[in-house]
């Protein structure tokens, strides 16, 4: 996956799925939300830019959502949880 672009604010494939782990797991109204997912994604991207990055998955979900695509989808795929995306959140839980 290291050639994974970086399109998405210049995110990493692998901050990207920490940052999805992590708002899997961090509860949506803990104090710290922003600051306890910036340091799951690996400490390397702020409080701020996390939530940012948030904002942006939103409004990409609801474009998705309203069909205002300017381009044809594929046929939807099934989202599995790998062992990959365990050892990810293995690996961060230990930090």
């Amino acid at each position: 996956m290291d050639h994974f672009p970086k399109v998405l604010c210049g995110w990493s494939w692998e901050e990207n799925k920490l940052f999805e782990l992590a708002l899997a797991v961090v509860d949506e109204h803990h104090p710290d939300r922003w600051e306890v997912v910036a340091a799951m994604v690996g400490g390397k991207k702020s409080a701020e830019e996390v939530q940012k990055h948030y904002v942006i998955l939103l409004e990409d979900l609801q474009l998705i959502e309203s069909g205002n695509l300017d381009h044809k989808l594929g046929e939807a795929q099934s989202v599995y949880w790998t062992d990959e995306d365990n050892e990810l959140l293995v690996q961060v839980n230990l930090n």
